[in-house]
């Protein structure tokens, strides 16, 4: 029997080569189809979201005041009556500016007699020194004793005591004339003025309180849960007047305990960097940072697309109108938000909704952008 086809056999090949043939006609023509509809589909309108990437630990502010570094309490430092009072709240100083005066009469009457006791000291003294001197020269003749040299030589040493006591007593009242004039120790300005002309003071009493410019700082008060941060974190400082210009701040000093009202901690912020234009009780903000917290990008949960081949975001293009499938790491999710860690670059526009609906091939065209 020959295993070649038969001629039975024969019809039903003729009609199954033409049946493929159509087929293949069939599904030639469905791509071509499928391609120009792909070519032909509208542009869809998407709602893009910018990427923007900050650390995962928000950041937490609080209002403050701007204080000098050192703020001091000048006195007098000899008793007195005021008679002159030369600067006003607010007035600027420089160091050794005077800033009130005091009667000078009686210190003044203090001097004179310390000059006095000097001139009789250094009299006395010239004439213990001429006794010692004549009663050596007789005691080398015979003609005085021991003990006479040694009383004179005893006055000698007595007179001179007192010269030097008096000559003292001048510098002291000397200083005491000056200390009537009360001067700035440093450039500052006048914060309050507690004397008046004519009213008495005692030694060290305060009289005008000066602050140095040269030094100020952000006073704030900090809760007890962010004692943490405040001591190892990044903090920053703006004032109202400029809220766009920041200043690098340094805690300096925190309060060891709670203020008993409002169970708050006290903490005081250096400003190296901070000029003229940041004026003395000035409010401002002071902003406290984590620097070890990851940099994360919080997106709505709505733009994240998985189809099994882990999470993804689609990136649109504005100016070409297509978008592009970009895998993505995801750091948290959260109820209605994502928080993702990479694989989209900062300022990117993703598509914030109808994700699903999207082809990589598909042209689209930004109406809105979400700010998130």
């Amino acid at each position: 029997m020959s295993r070649g086809l038969s001629f039975s056999s024969l019809p039903k090949v003729l009609y199954v080569v033409p049946a493929l043939l159509a087929l293949s006609l069939t599904l030639g023509g469905c791509d071509e189809i499928t391609a120009q509809q792909v070519e032909s589909a509208p542009i869809r309108p998407v709602l893009v979201t910018p990427v923007h990437y900050a650390p995962q630990v928000a950041e937490r502010s609080f209002v403050g005041t701007i204080r000098p570094r050192i703020e001091s309490d000048l006195g007098f430092r000899v008793a007195g009556k005021v008679s002159r009072r030369l600067v006003e709240v607010g007035a600027r100083v420089q160091a050794g500016q005077a800033l009130a005066l005091l009667d000078e009469a009686d210190l003044k009457l203090q001097a004179e007699q310390a000059e006095a006791e000097l001139r009789a000291a250094t009299g006395v003294l010239a004439q213990a020194a001429a006794a010692e001197t004549r009663t050596k020269e007789l005691q080398q003749k015979g003609y005085s004793t021991d003990a006479q040299l040694d009383h004179a030589k005893a006055a000698d040493d007595e007179a001179r005591a007192r010269l030097n006591r008096a000559q003292r007593s001048v510098e002291l009242t000397q200083n005491s004339l000056s200390y009537a004039t009360l001067v700035a120790d440093a450039p500052g300005v006048v914060t309050a003025t507690l004397i008046e002309s004519g009213q008495v003071l005692s030694a060290g009493q305060a009289a005008i309180r000066v602050a140095r410019l040269a030094q100020k700082e952000a006073v704030v008060a900090i809760p007890e849960t962010l004692l943490g941060r405040a001591k190892s974190g990044e903090a920053r400082v703006s004032i109202w007047s400029k809220p766009d210009k920041h200043y690098v701040a340094k805690l300096r000093e925190l309060a060891p305990s709670a203020d008993p009202t409002t169970r708050t901690y006290l903490a005081k912020f250096s400003m190296p960097d901070a000029g003229d234009e940041v004026q003395l009780g000035m409010t401002a903000t002071v902003v406290l940072s984590n620097p070890a917290s990851e940099r994360v990008a919080r997106l709505p949960l709505s733009a994240l697309f998985d189809q099994g081949d882990g999470p993804s975001l689609y990136v649109a293009d504005g100016k070409t109108g297509s978008v592009t499938l970009k895998r993505v790491t995801v750091k948290a999710y959260e109820s209605n938000d994502v928080l993702i860690s990479g694989g989209v670059k900062e300022g990117a526009e993703v598509v914030a909704v109808g994700v699903q609906k999207l082809d990589p091939d598909q042209k689209v065209r930004v109406v809105s952008s979400l700010s998130f």
